[in-house]
């Protein structure tokens, strides 16, 4: 990349990477309202049992839960890392700060063992729903009308109208229960990937089929590919280097948000398939008003997506360097 081309890049880069700051405060504050005023209180068990009087107002004082702003105000100072600056480093240089209702667990602890399992959940997804949906779309393209194009169409369109549950609970009957071919829940091997990660794709593989097959359809018909056809070229290189290459744009740009919305979005496919990830915290934490761990778990899935935004830019502008990055 010429130095000329590389400016707008960096300047991109930088410039969103100033905004994330100020992105995270917003969703920190309207994360902070909704869940301040979800209904409940978050020293209750989950039985309904509430402690003592003395030891509510012992944790409301502790926590600031009295208190609104000020609870909005200290924490605002553990995860902007001025709490670690104001303590000469001492701790962590993020502090998410202790989860109301799981005791003895800090938040931290809690995104650093669980976010891994669904970061790695959905980036499967999402390679298999890459190769499912550039095969059936390709696959559509160079046959359309046929029975290859009318069937990867109804499964996209299956894919996209299932609900996940609907999808994982089949999965998980037929091949777990009935077959015993793969694990029933659980997480620990690659057996256990396979089905949550074939459930969580089938709607990312199904919208992929078909930006890539109407692309493809569209490609193909262009002059450049007339032209690479009348040059004498094999099809394959037709296919995936003049016509796959334009296509695969609109998927690419595609790709950022899908990749957060497969890790962030991962809760019912989780729980159908008793995966420890940080999908079941997050949905107890909204049940039982877990605040510190719904504010952490919010902010932490809010930079990914914006950081994956920010990398398919790069990706689409290194695809192609025709795109002004303004």
């Amino acid at each position: 990349m010429s130095g000329r081309s590389g400016h707008p890049l960096l300047r991109l880069v930088g410039w969103r990477l100033l905004q994330l700051p100020l992105i995270l405060l917003v969703i920190y504050t309207i994360t902070f309202v909704l869940a301040w005023l979800i209904p409940g209180n978050p020293l209750e068990q989950p039985e309904g049992r509430r402690p003592p009087e003395e030891i509510v107002q012992a944790m409301e004082a502790r926590y600031d839960l009295d208190d609104p702003m000020g609870f909005y105000v200290d924490y605002l100072g553990g995860i902007t890392g001025y709490d670690w600056i104001a303590s000469g480093g001492q701790g962590s240089v993020i502090d998410f700060g202790p989860s109301l209702r799981h005791e003895n667990w800090t938040v931290n602890e809690i995104l650093s063992s669980q976010l891994p399992v669904s970061i790695v959940l959905g980036l499967s997804a999402i390679m298999l729903a890459c190769v499912i949906g550039l095969l059936a779309g390709i696959l559509g393209a160079l046959r359309p009308g046929s029975w290859i194009d009318v069937l990867t169409l109804l499964i996209a369109l299956v894919g996209i109208s299932l609900p996940a549950f609907v999808t994982g609970t089949f999965l998980l009957v037929v091949f777990a229960v009935s077959m015993g071919l793969f694990p029933v829940g659980g997480w620990g091997d690659a057996s256990h990937i396979v089905l949550p990660a074939v459930a969580l794709s089938l709607p990312f593989a199904a919208y992929i089929a078909r930006l890539v097959r109407t692309g493809m359809l569209e490609e193909l018909r262009s002059d450049h590919v007339r032209t690479a056809r009348a040059k004498g070229l094999p099809e394959r290189v037709v296919v995936f280097k003049h016509a796959l290459k334009n296509a695969f744009l609109p998927v690419l740009s595609y790709l950022g948000p899908a990749t957060a919305a497969a890790m962030t979005g991962s809760f019912v496919v989780e729980k159908v398939f008793a995966v420890p990830g940080i999908g079941t915290h997050f949905v107890d934490a909204v049940l039982g008003k877990d605040i510190t761990l719904i504010t952490g778990v919010v902010l932490v899935y809010s930079t990914l997506l914006v950081l994956l935004n920010l990398v398919v830019d790069v990706l689409y502008h290194w695809a192609d360097p025709r795109i002004q990055m303004g």
